[in-house]
């Protein structure tokens, strides 16, 4: 089997604070770590009262202190916010505290809205047009000193931090392609372009020093409970999410409901957002991974659980973990 890693998304859930979403994450990556999965990531989002993770180096200070062994990474920093400097800097310094645990995803979407951006801008000049030669500075301030080099990360000069690019349409592909980086597609929001994109990436993939052949990483919304009724129940909160979003009105993740009407069978229609989601239980995420893995060939999967409760969630990692390790077994 593939190896199996986590996107957190830090969810803030109605009733709670983002304070105890952060402590919730930390003890989210000592499951992930227990439970043997590779990497456990955390992603950029601003002006989301759902999300707690905006200062996303920051968060994973803190959840590196709590765990030992499993990568940590950023799933993705959204780059046109930031100076390549400063991204260098905080994950330079993430590096030196953790030293060959760190990873660096980018992505060039803002992470929020466009008044939010000007505000975490002042202004848009550059902005994602700018990205690929964000991307290459942030890797050259990443990489060992050259001589008379006016401007290093302290730290982050010579870490050699892995840098992804992470992506839901084909541009992201197509630059990860040309510059020899490892790749996540956003598949867990946006799966349409998910197989066009991979296949891209893999054919025009170019050799270079950070890797010498194409990596794929995958994301997947996955919701693992002890029957396919209840984990069904759980994936409610997400799907109340992905209509809230949809209709403005974003918000923290709401309870799980009944849903005996199908009032929210749309957000898994083919095509739709969350078309591509496993729920279950045991067998039934077994069987879904499976089946992922068959269809689609990443290198790896990223899996993400938006779950109202802690406890529901790290079971749901238990269970996915129990679901690898029986397909590696059979394999």
């Amino acid at each position: 089997m593939i190896p199996l890693s986590v996107l957190d998304l830090s969810p803030i859930v109605q009733g709670g604070g983002p304070g105890q979403s952060l402590r919730d994450s930390r003890n989210l990556a000592r499951a992930a770590e227990r439970l043997g999965f590779a990497r456990y990531w955390m992603a950029e989002h601003h002006n989301m009262t759902g999300i707690a993770s905006a200062a996303t180096a920051v968060a994973l200070a803190y959840v590196g202190e709590g765990t030992s062994t499993i990568r940590l990474g950023a799933g993705g920093v959204m780059l046109p916010n930031h100076a390549p400097l400063i991204i260098a800097e905080q994950f330079g310094t993430l590096d030196a505290l953790y030293p060959g645990r760190i990873d660096l995803g980018v992505g060039r979407a803002p992470g929020t809205d466009q008044v939010t951006a000007r505000a975490l801008r002042r202004n848009l000049a550059g902005g994602v047009d700018q990205f690929p030669q964000d991307v290459m500075e942030l890797m050259a301030l990443l990489d060992d000193a050259q001589p008379n080099q006016a401007v290093r990360a302290v730290p982050g000069v010579g870490s050699k931090v892995p840098v992804w690019v992470l992506g839901s349409s084909l541009y992201g592909a197509q630059l990860a392609a040309a510059l020899g980086l490892p790749y996540a597609f956003a598949s867990h929001f946006a799966p349409a372009m998910m197989d066009q994109a991979a296949q891209i990436y893999r054919q025009q993939f170019r050799p270079s020093k950070p890797g010498d052949q194409p990596r794929l990483m995958l994301a997947l919304n996955l919701v693992a409970a002890e029957t396919d009724a209840e984990a069904k129940y759980l994936f409610t909160s997400l799907q109340q999410a992905f209509v809230n979003l949809h209709r403005g009105q974003p918000g923290p993740l709401p309870p799980p409901i009944e849903d005996a009407e199908g009032a929210l069978a749309g957000t898994v229609a083919p095509g739709s957002p969350l078309s591509k989601a496993v729920v279950g239980g045991p067998e039934t995420v077994r069987a879904g991974l499976e089946r992922f893995v068959a269809e689609h060939r990443p290198d790896e999967i990223i899996i993400t659980a938006q779950i109202f409760d802690q406890a529901k969630r790290v079971r749901s990692l238990e269970i996915a973990s129990a679901a690898r390790d029986a397909l590696a077994a059979a394999a």
